[in-house]
């Protein structure tokens, strides 16, 4: 198992201050014209990621999209799961997410038991990633999905706790979202309390749909802004937001 080496990548990328930005593709929502647009731009923009999945994923073409983001492009795909059946030895990596801010065994432990047979005989690369959801302004798929109670936008210090634990269970990676078209992305505040106190990459998604708020997420701690929503709707605007981030690296307050 093992080949690539893309969590190195994010170590390295945290301690140097290098902000990082991944495109989420929702094997539901992309078409396959929408889908080669998106990769373009994506090439030249420079987008560091690409992270394949979806809380309800419909079509069983799961692999044969992959397949098709790896003849369009050379980013690196990262499998983000919804099920055990969203998987794909195609992908250069997969999150092993566990919902450690849900209080579902399923998406703690019982899924992961499923697909570890599957995984151990599959070449990808696994990071085993503390999944919080954060309440976003609106119910969302995942949180219906998971019959979890999103995290309080206002409650930083139940995030610092969560993670905290995540980090002392072992996880590589904390992943704040607020859930795919959020009225709301996740707040600085809570960004930052979060930085603070874990020394583990911070990916940070849901309702990131400018600039100007990719920006003030990477200030205040993110390391990886994840947009997906908003490139559905406007492939354009991946170059902007990929300047706006990659610009952070030498202005950071990290």
């Amino acid at each position: 198992m093992g080949r690539t080496d893309i969590y190195q990548q994010l170590l390295n990328s945290k301690h140097n201050s290098q902000k990082k930005l991944a495109v989420l593709i929702d094997p539901d929502k992309v078409a396959p014209n929408h889908l080669q647009k998106l990769l373009i731009q994506a090439q030249i923009a420079k987008v560091d990621y690409i992270f394949v999945g979806g809380s309800l994923v419909m079509q069983a073409k799961f692999n044969e999209l992959i397949l098709n983001i790896k003849a369009y492009c050379n980013i690196p795909v990262i499998i983000f799961p919804g099920s055990l059946f969203q998987l794909s030895e195609a992908a250069d990596a997969i999150f092993l997410l566990s919902l450690i801010s849900g209080r579902n065994p399923e998406l703690l432990i019982g899924q992961h038991v499923l697909a570890a047979p599957i995984l151990h005989q599959m070449e990808l690369e696994i990071m085993s990633t503390g999944y919080l959801l954060v309440d976003g302004g609106a119910p969302t798929t995942v949180s219906y999905i998971s019959n979890s109670t999103p995290i309080p936008h206002d409650k930083p210090q139940i995030a610092v706790c969560t993670a905290l634990a995540g980090a002392m269970l072992g996880m590589k990676i904390i992943y704040l979202d607020a859930g795919s078209g959020a009225k709301r992305p996740v707040s600085p505040k809570m960004i930052q309390a979060v930085n603070q106190h874990i020394d583990l990459p911070l990916i940070i998604g849901g309702g990131i749909n400018t600039p100007e708020l990719a920006v003030q997420s990477c200030q205040a701690g993110a390391d990886v802004i994840v947009v997906g929503t908003a490139f559905e709707h406007n492939p354009d605007l991946i170059v902007d937001m990929a300047n706006a981030i990659h610009s952070v690296q030498t202005n950071s307050i990290k």
